[in-house]
């Protein structure tokens, strides 16, 4: 299936109308309008943060083949070869695309923060983020900083439209959360970098422990400060498996998948599900949807011509073996067949495999989202 589009970006604001498979539909499919969806996360729905950030170490998608199937081709921002999570998500529930990014908001004069965050949302997620402060440190916006970016953006909202009308359109707006696979890697190079032997299995497995308290203790810091400042919808997408992008895969001499990476991955999962399950408990009124990600993607490798894709294993755009020893770039080797790759870069879905994530996460199948799918979260009061 083939996605095309007829979206028109507008200063980073895009139009109303999708083609997706030859058929027109209305943005978001017929979704439920909330006021507002804010996005907290790393590069999966990052839609441009990272091209304010300075630095030489920050990782942009600010260039070509990245954006080559965006309208116009051009390059956002978006580590994609067109929409991301974040964008088909929004679409889903009746917007556009995604929010804009924070800082084209305040560091540019591309718009009025303010008004932006009542009628579509803002998205603070950031290109190498992690949930600890130290993952990537000093080249990307980590979770504890998106959560006070959204903190700014209130208190914005409250002096210009007063909290009668602020704290309302927040209650209501959507918050999605897609973080923890930056830190996932880090552990796993750094696990890498160690002799292996039966000790070194004791220690990795009493250092994931000590990784899992960590990443959760400061997850949960995040959405209890969002809960402070009014968010009451959470739809929150786990990591999907990271031991099988093609980024991890070059690793193995026979291009596997890192079953270890996965298995840590799978745990974390774990970690946060309990987590939204307590927060849930203690928090009244929070309502959550997790999105499975992972299950998904776990379906979509085993039986991948179920899904209409023809490679699983490698990059549509990059360098070397898989495609996956160089960051895709204007000089990059790029796939013709964009639609039937399930990975876009070294870690990135394609902008098909953001489309079916987020599709299966809205109303698909019941076991890729508990307790309630993202629909039904839109629709809670």
């Amino acid at each position: 299936m083939r996605i095309g589009v007829l979206l028109l970006p507008c200063l980073g604001i895009c139009m109303q109308v999708a083609l997706i498979g030859g058929t027109t539909v209305a943005s978001g499919g017929g979704g439920v309008r909330a006021p507002a969806m804010f996005v907290f996360g790393s590069s999966i729905l990052d839609v441009g943060n990272n091209n304010y950030l300075q630095g030489a170490t920050v990782g942009r998608a600010n260039s070509p083949y990245n954006g080559v199937d965006f309208p116009g081709s051009v390059p956002t921002g978006r580590f994609s070869n067109g929409y991301n999570i974040a964008d088909y998500v929004a679409k889903n529930m009746g917007f556009a695309c995604s929010p804009p990014p924070y800082l084209s908001m305040v560091q540019s004069s591309s718009g009025p923060l303010v008004q932006t965050a009542l009628t579509s949302g803002i998205n603070y997620a950031s290109g190498g983020a992690g949930i600890l402060d130290s993952t990537n440190a000093g080249s990307t916006i980590p979770l504890s900083k998106e959560v006070k970016y959204f903190g700014a953006t209130k208190a914005k909202m409250v002096a210009a439209v007063g909290p009668n009308t602020a704290n309302p359109a927040i209650s209501q707006s959507i918050f999605l959360i897609g973080m923890g696979n930056n830190d996932l890697y880090v552990f796993a190079a750094s696990e890498r970098a160690r002799n292996r032997s039966a000790a070194d299995d004791e220690r990795s497995d009493a250092a994931a422990a000590a990784l899992y308290a960590g990443l959760i203790s400061n997850y949960s810091a995040a959405v209890t400060e969002l809960y402070t400042l009014g968010a009451r919808k959470f739809a929150v997408i786990n990591v999907w498996p990271l031991g099988c992008v093609p980024g991890q895969r070059v690793l193995s001499p026979t291009g596997a998948c890192s079953d270890t990476l996965n298995e840590v991955a799978a745990g974390f999962n774990a970690a946060l599900g309990s987590l939204l399950v307590d927060l849930a408990a203690r928090l009244p009124g929070l309502v959550y949807s997790l999105g499975d990600a992972f299950g998904f993607t776990e379906d979509v490798l085993a039986d991948p011509a179920a899904s209409g894709y023809t490679d699983v294993a490698g990059t549509c755009c990059g360098g070397g073996r898989l495609g996956a020893e160089a960051w895709c770039s204007r000089n990059s080797t790029l796939c013709v067949n964009r639609d039937q790759h399930v990975f876009w870069d070294r870690v990135h879905p394609s902008q098909r495999t953001a489309f079916l994530i987020a599709r299966a996460l809205y109303d698909g199948p019941s076991k890729y989202t508990t307790p309630i799918n993202f629909m039904q979260l839109a629709k809670s009061n």
